[in-house]
């Protein structure tokens, strides 16, 4: 309960990018950009792998969802970030606050599982390629694509009954562009270490072992890319690996910092900095880097726009 000259909280206020008044339109537009970027690159990625037929193994698979879960991730984050930054702030009930943050923490669960199960699948097709068809069959895809979405949802309950049973009194000022866990617990007035060490402990389950987990099977990718006999097919191998591998470890990184280590250890301007890189940048990076390098996206692509194309001059002249 709060104090006799305390008052509960019923609402938070974000502050967003109030240091950044002068600049608010500049940052509205390109963040909207960036946004309409990647819902158009990641629905692109959706309806290809829906509709097309020779894009039906568990690597396009993994794609298509993680496409979804990047699509739910900043869905839920940068709409309610430009009405901050246009408004020079807002304001969300705690219910509100934790509905985002729940979102949150299971779209972003659910894309480190995807991105460790679409490495574990690149280092079966690379390293063991005669094994890769009984290895990555259909039930075992399913089962990664199931524990993927399942796992981030069954922990996420265990922290936040103890998140709804913090109190806040006084303060109600977020100084954040969304309901993250630091600057939600900063302002807390109740004890927080029962939910510091939940979220310790989902963080290094869902975070750090699939990051360990990637790393491993990109080593052993990188080993093996070693032993190719072509210098052109090393060159290009590396070179796809090693952009997936640095917006991996950008990604992972950065939520790593902010959410082993939430409270005190980072200023409000660098926890913002951070969660703008893993929040925006990282899901517009990776339709581009796992999509639009590879032959058969494109190829898929062009097949439909050319599809797109036929149609429109059949209903065009079919008008006239």
């Amino acid at each position: 309960m709060c104090g006799d000259n305390e008052t509960s909280v019923t609402e938070f206020i974000l502050l967003g990018f109030y240091s950044y008044q002068n600049l608010k339109i500049v940052l509205f537009i390109v963040f909207l950009l960036i946004y309409i970027s990647i819902l158009t690159g990641n629905l692109m990625i959706i309806l290809l792998v829906t509709t097309s037929p020779h894009l039906k193994n568990p690597m396009y698979i993994f794609l298509k969802h993680l496409a979804l879960a990047d699509v739910v991730f900043t869905s839920n984050i940068i709409p309610n970030m430009l009405h901050t930054i246009i408004n020079d702030g807002s304001r969300m009930t705690i219910t509100a606050c934790y509905t985002q943050y729940y979102f949150h923490c299971f779209s972003a669960f659910a894309q480190s599982l995807f991105l460790t199960s679409m490495s574990f699948d690149r280092y079966i097709a690379i390293c063991h390629p005669l094994r890769y068809i009984s290895v990555m069959n259909p039930k075992v895809c399913s089962c990664f694509i199931f524990w993927s979405w399942a796992t981030g949802f069954i922990l996420l309950q265990i922290e936040f009954i103890s998140l709804s049973n913090l109190k806040f009194c006084g303060s109600n000022i977020i100084d954040h562009f969304f309901c993250d866990f630091a600057p939600v617990l900063s302002i807390a007035s109740s004890d927080t270490f029962k939910v510091l060490w939940e979220d310790f402990v989902i963080t290094a389950f869902l975070i750090i072992v699939p990051f360990v987990l990637v790393i491993i099977s990109y080593i052993s990718i990188f080993i093996t890319i070693l032993k190719l006999t072509t210098a052109d097919g090393r060159r290009k191998a590396f070179s796809t690996c090693s952009s997936h591998l640095a917006i991996l470890c950008l990604y992972y990184g950065t939520i790593i910092t902010i959410y082993l280590f939430p409270v005190g250890q980072n200023t409000p301007h660098e926890n913002k900095l951070k969660s703008l890189l893993y929040t925006t940048l990282t899901p517009f990076l990776n339709p581009i880097l796992y999509s639009m390098r590879n032959q058969e996206i494109r190829r898929s692509l062009h097949h439909l726009f050319c599809k797109l194309y036929r149609n429109f001059r059949f209903n065009s002249f079919y008008i006239k």
